[in-house]
């Protein structure tokens, strides 16, 4: 199998070569003496708290998203969450975003202390930026697009409306590192961009982390600052606040694969474009549009499909680890009841919802596995 034989251990194994699964840890991580190696440095030096290693990877992640500053943080949930507090968005405000997301997105500005304000979905899954105007209102402090899968949103038009209403933007590029827009980078391409490094995320670690990148010299101060209890150097805390640094030894793990992120973007928009051509024209099968201002990078392969749930389970059923991401969203989750939305109130990410489906495309994904799957969808729908 190509791309896999570099890094299977050699108790792994595959008893089934044509299963797939979406976790492919294993893999990734087979190079684990490498990673303890670097690790133990950390131990030697007792350099547990911020420090060298987390410094060195905020230089890298800043490089690579072409922004001045990058704040490491405990989380993506964490960078969500910091950024609105360092924007200042508080008790009665209100931020815009799309109900079709992950929870955190919707948590990060709930606990914040704001309100969310949904725009519907687009059919490619991201805030659809005609629906966001119509939403704006004398609380509106920012609009919080999502780049779904790994496929920045149009910013252009989102940035133009930002900029009309004096609004500030945070992206959530939780699925995006390396994403590129009109040949900008996510993370460059608002006010501030927000990263995971979560365990299935393209660039991963061996827990939870995160990343914030800015342009804006105070706004990264004051994430600096909220993300270590306020703290100005050990004796002066300037405002009481939170703790979530970036885990040094995760700092360690997340530098270590970014040596390997440029190999793992590659290979995850080769097997997309093979999945594409192999379903493209599968009755029963929607591909969404690819738009060529965009470099999507697949942190989800996500088609859209007539009888989802019969197709999910006949997958399953042969060993092929489909999922669906997301099947409730958001404004109809039980925690979103005190908005009051209901069925129908957001129709394209009710039907986006009901249809969606993620085929495992990452890296480790053999040509022959995609093929045996593309038969596997035809078959169903034969």
């Amino acid at each position: 199998m190509h791309l896999v034989q570099n890094y299977l251990p050699e108790q792994y194994e595959q008893t089934n070569p044509l299963c797939i699964n979406h976790n492919y840890l294993p893999q990734q991580f087979a190079d684990v003496d490498a990673i303890l190696a670097k690790v133990r440095e950390v131990v030697v030096r007792g350099d547990f708290t911020l420090g060298r290693a987390v410094d060195r990877l905020e230089g890298r992640i800043a490089e690579l998203c072409e922004t001045r500053h990058a704040i490491g943080v405990g989380s993506g949930t964490d960078a969500l969450f910091l950024t609105l507090k360092a924007l200042g968005i508080d008790k009665g405000d209100e931020v815009i975003t799309t109900p079709f997301t992950f929870y955190a997105t919707i948590g990060a500005i709930v606990t914040a202390g704001a309100t969310p304000v949904f725009a519907d979905a687009g059919l490619d899954c991201n805030l659809d930026p005609s629906r966001i105007e119509e939403k704006i209102t004398a609380r509106t402090k920012a609009i919080l697009p999502v780049h779904w899968s790994g496929l920045p949103c149009d910013m252009g038009r989102i940035g133009d409306i930002a900029n009309r209403h004096g609004l500030a933007v945070v992206e959530d590029a939780c699925h995006a590192i390396k994403g590129r827009y009109k040949n900008r980078a996510t993370g460059s391409l608002g006010t501030a961009g927000c990263f995971s490094f979560h365990p299935l995320k393209n660039l991963n670690v061996w827990g939870d982390a995160g990343a914030v990148t800015t342009d804006d010299d105070d706004l990264a101060e004051r994430l600096r600052l909220l993300r270590n209890h306020g703290l100005a150097g050990r004796n002066e805390c300037r405002v009481f606040a939170y703790n979530s640094r970036l885990d040094t030894v995760q700092a360690v793990v997340a530098d270590h694969l970014l040596d390997k992120l440029d190999h793992i973007t590659t290979a995850r928009i080769a097997n997309a474009r093979r999945y594409d051509e192999c379903l493209r024209g599968i009755r029963g099968v929607v591909i969404p549009d690819r738009p060529a201002d965009r470099t999507q990078v697949y942190h989800l392969y996500v088609i859209r499909c007539e009888r989802r749930d019969e197709l999910l389970r006949h997958l399953v059923a042969q060993e092929i680890d489909a999922k669906v991401h997301y099947p409730v969203p958001m404004h109809l989750q039980p925690a979103a009841a005190f908005l009051n939305h209901r069925r129908g109130d957001f129709p394209i990410a009710e039907a986006l919802a009901g249809s969606v489906l993620s085929l495992p495309a990452h890296e480790f994904v053999s040509e022959a596995q995609q093929r045996h799957v593309a038969n596997l969808v035809r078959a169903f729908y034969a």
